[in-house]
């Protein structure tokens, strides 16, 4: 399985509640073991750019999906869309070995 980031942009003016709290964990738990990382939430951000305006970072979590259709299809349920916000879905390109190697030729650096 492919892993898949999750970022959650909140409308302006939202503010969690006990309600919306329920709803992120029953969604969280409904992903199950597809759930890789269950992310936090963003208390700050700021961004460079493009990007909506009407929105701000409001959190990621990490899943697994079999393709991003399917990843697509478990982030429409996502509590964020209930309350005006929007999720962004992106496939991660896991290239820790070529980092390490340009780490290594160009900064001497090695783990």
């Amino acid at each position: 399985m492919t892993s898949y980031l999750f970022t959650f942009r909140a409308p302006a003016g939202y503010t969690g509640t006990p309600d919306t709290f329920d709803a992120w964990c029953a969604w969280q738990a409904r992903l199950g073991a597809r759930l890789k990382d269950r992310g936090h939430r963003a208390v700050a951000a700021a961004a460079l750019g493009a990007g909506p305006a009407e929105t701000a970072l409001g959190g990621y979590s990490v899943i697994r999906a079999a393709s991003l259709d399917h990843a697509m299809t478990l982030a429409r349920d996502c509590p964020m869309l209930a309350y005006g916000g929007t999720v962004e879905v992106g496939e991660l390109d896991v290239n820790d070995q070529g980092f390490d190697k340009w780490l290594e030729a160009h900064l001497g650096e090695s783990r």
